[in-house]
């Protein structure tokens, strides 16, 4: 007998506030039979809301690529304003695997969901983590640097050509990064402080890709440089963690918002 396989899908969508587009959204996903929604989570001061489904692997795609397509109708980017970095309606959806199916497996399912959306929604798709297809961008962070904003300038250079969909930016929808990872582990840590700096000098000594290094002072100061002009990085402590901080205007705090990507290599 073959063992049934699982796989789970976390989509983040550019909406935290208004809970009937969140509500049509997830009404997508629930749509599909087979697929089971597990966690809904909206963040007002992230304006973004991260869901959590697990299925078979082709519903499970199947509920994804409606999620995206309903987001793309619902969530304007050109709008939309958080504390989360961010390039898209859809930002991100990753896929992981639960049981009996390997990494291998999932990133091709990954792929898959990747080109539908490129073909069928025309927004740029960029394939990240196991799914990337080079090493420069397997890291979400890279992907994402400049967010929504830099999308333009992004999507007109041949080195940021997307995996999937057109090089062309659509102001509504933004860009979509599509991946296969591991479980990925959340960790905030509330602050006793509303200092949106104190908490990113925190947590740029905690995240593997550390800080800019400066001459002098380390916020103001002279940005080192190397011999090419690009900025010289200084790492942070703890290998697979991303870390950023930000001010939660709900709780009146500033945060440490870090994610654990592999527990192997910090647990």
């Amino acid at each position: 007998m073959t063992q049934r396989q699982l796989i789970e899908c976390v989509p983040n969508f550019s909406e935290g506030r208004n809970m009937d587009i969140i509500k049509q959204i997830t009404d997508e996903i629930e749509s599909v039979e087979g697929v089971k929604l597990l966690d809904v989570d909206p963040g007002k001061a992230t304006n973004r809301t991260v869901v959590t489904f697990v299925g078979e692997p082709e519903p499970v795609v199947q509920a994804a690529f409606r999620a995206i397509r309903k987001a793309a109708e619902l969530i304007d980017m050109s709008k939309h304003q958080g504390e989360h970095p961010r390039m898209g309606a859809t930002d991100v959806c990753p896929l992981v695997p639960i049981a009996n199916i390997s990494m291998e497996e999932v990133a091709q399912w990954a792929h898959k969901l990747g080109e539908m959306v490129g073909r069928e929604l025309e927004i740029p798709v960029y394939m990240y983590e196991y799914a990337a297809t080079s090493p420069q961008r397997r890291n979400l962070a890279d992907i994402r640097a400049g967010e929504y904003e830099g999308l333009p300038d992004k999507l007109n250079r041949p080195e940021w050509k997307p995996d999937y969909g057109p090089a062309r930016f659509n102001p509504r929808t933004g860009a979509t990064a599509i991946g296969a990872r591991d479980f990925l582990i959340a960790y905030n840590v509330n602050l006793n402080t509303t200092s949106v700096r104190r908490a990113n000098s925190v947590a740029f000594d905690v995240r593997e890709k550390g800080r800019i290094k400066r001459k002098g002072d380390p916020i103001t100061g002279e940005i080192v440089r190397d011999e090419h002009g690009n900025p010289v990085r200084e790492p942070g402590m703890c290998k697979a963690v991303k870390a950023i901080g930000w001010y939660i205007e709900e709780y009146g705090i500033a945060q440490i918002s870090m994610n654990l990507t592999n527990i192997e290599v910090t647990p």
